[in-house]
């Protein structure tokens, strides 16, 4: 076992918030953070690479995996199935690594309510005000007009489940956000639940005093 435990680190957020820009300069400040890959039961879509960017499962077995207990959230989208296996989180947390989760908010609720929500970090990004919002979608030359107009529809039933988060950031200052990103994760880390030798430590701190008493 390592001499801490991993986090489930959950970033959230409406689209063009900001969440991609922000996982990416996490990732580069710490290359050992990793993605949580998914199960799906969509087929796979070229250039997709099994097991790198999704477990691909039939209903059959998806339904397996929910059934016996191996998916840490799951959800039915536009007639698919995805989901987390349990495993690999579960492995990555006793190996002392952290795994980001970019899913919406059923999703997070989901995983802070399983067996493994003494080791969740939730966070919710908030724009700085819906104008704001809808300028970055349209700035991002991506989206036609149909497909910003229902992400902003999109948005607010994202940006109603602010209150479930751990931590609320408003990212109005980009470089802002991220250091405040950085102090959360950096200051999770040291939960008393993510560091596993702090009982023996004490332990063998007691047996000392009792010798010297």
């Amino acid at each position: 076992m390592s001499d801490r435990r991993g986090l489930l680190i959950i970033l959230s957020s409406p689209s063009g918030a900001g969440k991609s820009t922000l996982t990416r300069r996490l990732r580069a400040w710490d290359e050992t953070l990793t993605f949580s890959v998914s199960a799906t039961t969509r087929a796979p879509r070229e250039g997709e690479v099994d097991g790198k960017d999704y477990h691909f499962l039939s209903e059959a077995q998806f339904t397996q995996y929910v059934d016996d207990g191996f998916m840490l959230e799951y959800a039915r989208v536009f007639g698919n199935s995805y989901g987390t296996p349990k495993l690999p989180v579960e492995m990555a947390i006793e190996d002392g690594r952290d795994v980001l989760f970019d899913i919406d908010w059923q999703g997070a609720q989901q995983i802070a309510n399983s067996s493994l929500q003494n080791h969740v970090l939730s966070i919710f990004l908030l724009p700085p005000s819906i104008a704001e919002l809808r300028r970055r979608l349209e700035n991002r030359g991506q989206d036609s007009a149909e497909v910003i107009a229902s992400r902003m529809r999109k948005s607010w039933a994202e940006i109603s489940h602010w209150d479930s988060y751990d931590f609320v950031l408003i990212n109005d200052d980009l470089d802002a956000t991220e250091a405040k990103l950085k102090s959360i994760v950096t200051a999770a880390r040291l939960r008393r639940s993510q560091q596993p030798g702090l009982t023996d430590h004490v332990r063998a701190l007691q047996a000392e005093f009792e010798e010297l008493s």
